[in-house]
């Protein structure tokens, strides 16, 4: 069931398109026209639509821009219209508006439902809304990598799971693995480094430094060094405060003092104010005498010992030699010492780790082996089915006698993880090789399609393929750009035959120059030029009746009056309509 269909594109500035708008609409459309006349811009600008590469070239000359606007239908609740809505997207009533805008400086802008997004959200949304077919893409399926993928696809789940389980062992196989490398490649460099530790770790604990004791020690240095001054200051100050019994003559600052407070005592009582100041004397003389007991203590105390400089000196020495190495300060040397026993207990337990890493590894890629072996059996057993399904596909495409395999092999490395009882090379996706064979008639061997199919048969492979997925993973629609080329006669009307079969289910959109395709169509689109070589809003036309058989006429003979053609003409579309 179609959950959603491109209704409308308008093309400004594109190519040799002016501004033309393209309407479209469920089932079959064939796009038809002269070659040159801008049938393969519709496939360009469905491209931008869905996050294409923006090439500036694209752009008309002498415009400033070139822009596409799409609009889509989206049934509530599908896919991309939630999508559409997570990206912050509006839908009016049912409807997703779509733009693309490049500018001839090569920038690219693109809006969603109204908001400016990301060119990515609109490639997102391509995944659910459309697929895309033409000669690029049929290149691209002669590589390995896209028929692995293509098989992929058709498998779901039954590889999906797998291959998810897979992926996720490979990841952590491949983490494991480079820390494994590290540890062992860096061992000498880390045995040095671990050395050198040590060497630092013994020095201090050597030394045995506490905190602050390089700043206690320059203290302490400094007043045994100065000691014969400091106690003559200390003597005179002294006997300048309290006295000095050798000279009883010279009046001291405490006698001085103290006559002073008897002086005011002896009439304090007849001045508040004047007591206050008696008191504060009071308490001058208390501090006096209370310096002058801790000068005496001082100088008393005082150790001038040349021996206990001398182990100053001597200490503080050992201490700059670790301050010169290690940290600017004792505190620095300790914070030194404590991250450099950290790191050398990492270290020295890297040995366990290489221990514990090995034994993962190994765990790893015995995991790893099974996953792979289980990956390989659901893509074979999926293979059988699309090859099947392919062929029979082909059979209704005029290539009744062609078969189609594939084959799945691994390359065997001694490196590698073992499958099957051999050590084989393995990937991100697994240990398989996957290649998609054609046998085009009996007897023929099968061949790689790259080798063994020619151009048409090549695009009704891919056709083929398209219409196996439309049945087991199904987009809502499908553009084909030439998806006849090299392809005639017979099997041109088969082509045609079976897109109408496939639109039933999806909408289809086909650019080809067959009229055999054409004629299937439930609708046709001309694309035509006017005279100063542009195509305008009237250059794309909705075919009917007469027009039409007028336009498959020149298709077939190059001649849009020829009887003949007409009569051809008229033929074909009896045929599609019999058919449908």
């Amino acid at each position: 069931m179609v959950v959603s269909v491109l209704e409308e594109m308008r093309i400004r500035s594109l190519g040799v398109i002016d501004d033309a708008v393209v309407e479209l609409s469920p089932g079959f459309t064939a796009v038809t026209g002269e070659t040159g006349a801008g049938k393969t811009m519709v496939v360009t600008s469905l491209g931008l639509l869905l996050g294409g590469r923006a090439d500036p070239a694209l752009v008309r000359i002498g415009a400033k821009s070139a822009v596409v606007e799409g609009r889509i239908s989206v049934s509530p609740g599908a896919p991309a219209a939630l999508r559409a809505e997570e990206a912050g997207a509006e839908l009016d009533e049912g409807t997703l508006l779509i733009s693309r805008t490049v500018s001839a400086e090569g920038r690219s802008r693109a809006h969603l439902g109204g908001r400016s997004v990301p060119v990515g959200m609109l490639s997102e949304l391509a995944d659910e809304l459309v697929a895309v077919h033409g000669q690029t893409d049929q290149q691209g399926l002669l590589r390995p990598a896209r028929q692995r993928e293509a098989l992929d696809r058709y498998a779901g789940d039954a590889v999906s799971g797998p291959h998810a389980k897979y992926a996720a062992a490979y990841r952590r196989l491949r983490a494991v693995s480079a820390e494994l490398d590290e540890l062992t490649t860096r061992a000498r460099e880390r045995a040095q480094e671990a050395d050198l530790l040590r060497f630092g770790l013994d020095e201090v604990t050597a030394v045995e430094p506490r905190a602050g004791e390089d700043v206690e020690l320059a203290a302490e240095a400094e007043r045994l060094g100065h000691a014969e001054a400091l106690a003559s200051a200390a003597s005179v100050a002294h006997a300048a405060l309290a006295g000095n019994p050798e000279d009883p003559e010279v009046v001291d600052a405490t006698t001085l003092v103290a006559g002073a407070g008897r002086a005011l005592d002896a009439v304090r009582s007849h001045d508040p104010a004047l007591a206050a100041l008696a008191d504060r004397i009071g308490e001058i003389s208390i501090l006096l005498g209370d310096v002058a007991g801790e000068l005496a203590g001082y100088a008393d105390n005082l150790d001038a010992d040349p021996l206990r400089l001398a182990a100053v000196e001597e200490r503080r020495a050992a201490l700059t030699q670790l301050t010169r190495k290690y940290g600017e300060n004792i505190a620095a040397v300790l914070a030194w010492a404590e991250q450099g026993a950290a790191r050398l207990t990492e270290l020295d337990g890297d040995d366990d780790r290489i221990g514990e890493l090995t034994v993962e590894r190994d765990a790893l890629r015995d995991e790893l082996s099974g996953l792979a072996q289980a990956l390989t059996d659901a893509r074979t057993e999926a293979a059988a089915r699309f090859a099947e399904a392919v062929t029979e596909e082909l059979a209704s495409l005029a290539m009744p006698h062609a078969r189609v395999s594939f084959a799945i092999r691994q390359t065997e490395d001694p490196h590698g993880v073992e499958v099957g009882g051999r050590p084989v090379a393995y990937g991100p996706h697994g240990v398989d090789e996957v290649e998609l064979l054609l046998a085009p008639h009996p007897g023929a061997p099968p061949r790689p399609i790259a080798k063994g199919a020619s151009g048409g048969e090549l695009s009704r492979v891919m056709l083929a393929v398209e219409v196996v997925f439309a049945g087991s993973d199904p987009v809502p629609t499908y553009l084909f750009d030439e998806v006849d080329a090299g392809v005639g006669g017979k099997a041109a009307v088969e082509i045609g035959r079976r897109l109408a079969k496939l639109a039933k289910s999806a909408q289809v959109v086909v650019v080809t120059h067959l009229p055999q395709v054409a004629a299937f169509a439930d609708r046709q689109l001309l694309v035509e030029k006017t005279n100063d070589g542009t195509v305008t809003r009237s250059g794309v036309t909705a075919l009917e009746g007469e027009d039409r058989v007028r336009e498959l006429s020149r298709m077939l003979a190059g001649q849009e009056n020829s009887e003949t053609a007409r009569a051809h003409a008229e033929e074909l579309l009896a045929t599609a309509r019999a058919d449908g």
